[in-house]
């Protein structure tokens, strides 16, 4: 089973140079919406394995990448393709919203 890709500010453009859509996870361990979203980003990673690249940034140890991308409220879910932000969901929703959005950059 695929696990999520951990993001830190180091690996970041490399993660964002794949081929493949990415969706990026930016949580913290004390968000309450984050640990009811951590689940279906697991399902996800494993879902799209292969197909897309589905990672998490813990936005207390990763400020850089955070701060790039303007996150002010977490969780914040953003789907990259070709390195440009394509899509972005801002709270916790159900699987088939970020199903839907990977769906599209798939294509």
């Amino acid at each position: 089973m695929a696990k999520p890709v951990e993001i830190t500010d180091s690996n970041f453009e490399e993660v964002l140079n794949s081929d493949k859509p990415i969706l990026v996870d930016f949580w913290a361990e004390w968000c309450g919406p984050c640990k009811m979203i951590g689940p279906v980003v697991e399902e996800l990673a494993s879902d799209y394995d292969g197909k897309a690249v589905v990672g998490k940034v813990d936005v207390d140890v990763n400020p850089e990448v955070s701060a790039k991308f303007g996150i002010r409220s977490i969780p914040t879910l953003l789907v990259f393709k070709n390195g440009e932000i394509v899509d972005k969901q801002i709270g916790a929703v159900p699987k088939a919203v970020l199903s839907q959005k990977l769906e599209a950059q798939i294509a």
